[in-house]
C-alpha cells in the first residue's frame, strides 16, 4: 500500500529523492517510478512537483502516454486498466488530500475481512476535497484520530467500528471471525476504539458483537454452511464451533462442519459438488466411523433439506442435543 498521504509525513520520509535532485532539472522516468512503485502505481501532482516537474510537464506527458490520469492530480504509471484494487485504492486517497485514509468497506477489503466490497472506493477525509468526483465516496473524518490510522488506511479496530453502522450483525461477526482467524484481531485496540466512540453509530452493535460472541468460532466456508448456522440460530441450538478440528488419538484428526461438545454431537453440510465423487463419498464414511468409535455422533444434512425443510432440520437437532 502507499505511504502516508499527508505532505508533511511524505516529503520527510521521501526528502532523500527529493535532495538528491538538480534545480531546473525535470525528474527522470526511474525517480518517477522510485515514488509511484511504492504506491501501487499512482503518484498524486504535489509529489511530481516535489520531484521538480511543472503542471504543465505533467499534462504533456499524459499526452504522450507517459502518465495517465486516474482522478483530478492523481497519475498511474500504467494504464487506468491495469490498476491493481490496491492502486485504485491509492488513488482514491491522493485525490483527497492531505489527512485522507481509506475506510469503511474499502479499508475492510484491505484487511481482507471477507466483506462484499462497495460499487466504489470509501475513503475519510478532512474537509471537502474529493467529494463528488467520480468512484469514490468520501465520510466526515471528525471522529478520526491519530490512533485510527496505519499508513493510508485506517486500523482494523477503527474499521470495524466504521463498518459496524452499515453491515448486519453476522456480517459484523464474520469479519470480527476472519480477523481473528488471521491474528490480527486486538480486543484492548477495539475496546480503546469504542471508549471514544461515545454515541456513534455502529458502537453498539460492535459492543454486542464482541460481548457475546467468541472470535473465530463461527467462520463459515460456504453459503450452505450459513444457512444451517442460521437454523441453528433461529431454533437457539447454536453449535459450540463450526469448523472445527476433532484430533485422533493415534495422531491425525477430522474436521466438523458443526459441533455441540456436550452432546458429542457432529452435524455435517453435504453440498451438491463437493461429495459427489466416489472417493469424497468413501473417504466421508470412514471419517465418519471412526469420530463414532470416538464417542461421536454424525449426523449428514443435504442441501435440499438446509434450503428446503428448515423446520424438520431445527427438529431433528432439538431431539438429538436433548
Amino acid at each position: 500500500m502507499a505511504e502516508p498521504c499527508g505532505k508533511s509525513d511524505h516529503e520527510a520520509k521521501n526528502s532523500q529523492l527529493v535532495l538528491g535532485r538538480r534545480p531546473g532539472r525535470a525528474p527522470s522516468d526511474g525517480a518517477i517510478a522510485e515514488v509511484a512503485l511504492r504506491q501501487s502505481a499512482v503518484i498524486a501532482l504535489w509529489q511530481l512537483q516535489r520531484l521538480g516537474m511543472s503542471s504543465a510537464a505533467a499534462s504533456k506527458r499524459v499526452g504522450t502516454g507517459r502518465l495517465h490520469r486516474v482522478h483530478r492530480g492523481v497519475f498511474s504509471i500504467v494504464h487506468p486498466r491495469l490498476l491493481t484494487r490496491r492502486g485504485r485504492f491509492a488513488a482514491a486517497v491522493l485525490a483527497c488530500g492531505d489527512g485522507a485514509v481509506l475506510s469503511h468497506r474499502s479499508a475492510a477489503a484491505l484487511h481482507d475481512l471477507g466483506l462484499r466490497g462497495a460499487a466504489h472506493v470509501e475513503v475519510t477525509a478532512p474537509g471537502s476535497r474529493g467529494r463528488g468526483r467520480a468512484g469514490i465516496r468520501v465520510h466526515s473524518a471528525a471522529t478520526l484520530a491519530p490512533q485510527d490510522v496505519t499508513l493510508m488506511s485506517s486500523t482494523l479496530a477503527r474499521t470495524l467500528l466504521d463498518i459496524a453502522a452499515e453491515v448486519t450483525p453476522r456480517e459484523l461477526e464474520r469479519a470480527v471471525d476472519r480477523a481473528e482467524q488471521q491474528r490480527l484481531l486486538d480486543v484492548a485496540l477495539i475496546d480503546e476504539v469504542l471508549a471514544r466512540a461515545n454515541r456513534r453509530r455502529g458502537a453498539a452493535a460492535l459492543r454486542a458483537v464482541l460481548g457475546h460472541h467468541r472470535a473465530g468460532s463461527t467462520l463459515t466456508r460456504s453459503a450452505l454452511e450459513e444457512r444451517f448456522l442460521q437454523i441453528c440460530r433461529d431454533a437457539r441450538l447454536p453449535p459450540d464451533a463450526v469448523n472445527a478440528w476433532i484430533p485422533y488419538p493415534q495422531g491425525g484428526g477430522a474436521e466438523a462442519d458443526f459441533l455441540w461438545r456436550a452432546s458429542r454431537l457432529v452435524a455435517e453440510v453435504d453440498g451438491r459438488d463437493i461429495h459427489a465423487t466416489r472417493r469424497a463419498f468413501e473417504s466421508d464414511r470412514r471419517r465418519d466411523q471412526r469420530l463414532t468409535i470416538l464417542g461421536y455422533r454424525v449426523v449428514r444434512f443435504t442441501w435440499r433439506q438446509v434450503a428446503n425443510e428448515r423446520r424438520q432440520v431445527a427438529a431433528t437437532l432439538r431431539r438429538l442435543i436433548a
